[in-house]
């Protein structure tokens, strides 16, 4: 008598193949600057020389972070993105208009709701880790003046 053959392993599906690949991800980064663009408190902080830069690198890094190809990390090397986003104010304005252009930019891509609640859960936290501006005084980049003399007593 033949033994059976172990079942087959069950194949992992990662985002980026359940999203639809790099298709999905171009139009999802598409229609997140289309809203970029026009925030008035975002595109100034997007140089407007290089956007088609900008969305090529938004789009290999959620490829990539989702389960596709390592083009961005063979390109760019690791993400570093707190880093990367140093030079930017990043308060909590910034990060509240951001989050309004990528959820108007995943629902305007209609991903399965699966998909979009993953999505979701990954991009509040990280705008929350992106941000170098508390708002508190100690780091704001326009802290409240010092007073010159102590109080009096």
């Amino acid at each position: 008598m033949t033994p059976e053959p172990p079942p087959a392993a069950e194949e992992t599906v990662t985002l980026y193949e359940a999203a639809g690949g790099l298709e999905f991800f171009d139009r999802l980064v598409a229609a997140f600057y289309e809203g970029v663009m026009a925030d008035p408190v975002l595109a100034p902080l997007y140089p407007a020389d290089d956007i088609e830069g900008a969305k090529r690198r938004l789009s290999l890094f959620l490829v990539q972070f989702w389960g596709g190809p390592l083009t961005y990390l063979e390109e760019r090397g690791h993400p570093r993105l707190r880093l990367r986003h140093l030079p930017f104010h990043i308060g909590p304005e910034q990060r509240d208009r951001w989050l309004v252009n990528m959820r108007a930019a995943i629902d305007a891509v209609e991903p399965h709701p699966v998909v979009r609640t993953m999505l979701l859960e990954y991009f509040e936290p990280a705008a929350e880790a992106l941000r170098n501006d508390t708002g508190l005084p100690i780091s704001s980049a326009s802290p409240s003046p010092r007073p010159t003399q102590p109080p009096s007593a």
